[in-house]
């Protein structure tokens, strides 16, 4: 009598598969973790507080303050641009950088939301809807990383454009028609934020039905 269980069974592997990078998982490269790519994510890490002395400043609306936390806010902004693109084109990607760089966007993002709610130039439940979205769909990426990586959408891309156009606009001392395009500009954002992340989750849920990982479960359940 046989007991080679069910058809394709033995030839099961003891393990699930593991789900290919992308440029959301790059893989490491064995490069130091002192490179110019880790530097520049230190970088936007360090000028956080310096972003928020330079808001709270005098009170909070000194318009040379204001001007100098724009600075510091948009310096910190070309760094995310940057550091992960030379990370790929140098291979310079390690485990520190992988886990520094979402940390630094957000502390960046939710100092600059928080400061602006506290100051009262921004209404709280904005910063309330961007953290909440942006603290969730990162738990939601740990929570399906053994199925595989969502890479970024272009819709998801955006939405960061917008979110650091919205914010610096609200952080420059603005007045006249440029304080009224501020308010657009993060409109836009705020439907954005919503959308993908919605988006996300969908894809999420998707991924964790029809990955390898899924069907190599039910198959070994079967």
């Amino acid at each position: 009598m046989s007991d080679a269980g069910p058809p394709g069974l033995s030839r099961l592997p003891l393990h699930p598969p593991q789900p290919k990078p992308d440029q959301m998982g790059d893989p490491v490269s064995g490069a130091p973790t002192a490179n110019i790519a880790n530097a520049l994510t230190l970088l936007r890490l360090l000028l956080v507080p310096v972003f928020v002395g330079f808001l709270v400043a005098h009170g909070g609306h000194s318009s040379g303050w204001r001007d100098w936390a724009f600075v510091a806010f948009a310096t910190a902004c070309v760094t995310d641009l940057v550091d992960g693109d030379i990370a790929r084109r140098r291979d310079l990607v390690t485990d520190i950088g992988k886990i520094a760089d979402p940390i630094a966007d957000k502390m960046l993002t939710g100092a600059a939301l928080l400061g602006l709610a506290a100051l009262g130039d921004l209404p709280w439940w904005v910063a309330a809807v961007v953290l909440v979205r942006e603290l969730g769909i990162t738990a939601l990426r740990m929570f399906v990383i053994r199925h595989g990586v969502i890479p970024a959408s272009r819709g998801g891309k955006a939405k960061t454009l917008l979110q650091n156009i919205a914010i610096g606009l609200y952080v420059l001392p603005l007045t006249s028609a440029w304080a009224s395009a501020r308010l657009w500009v993060m409109g836009v954002a705020l439907v954005l934020t919503i959308a993908t992340g919605i988006d996300y989750v969908s894809k999420a849920m998707r991924l964790r039905r029809t990955s390898a990982r899924a069907a190599w479960k039910r198959l070994r359940n079967s």
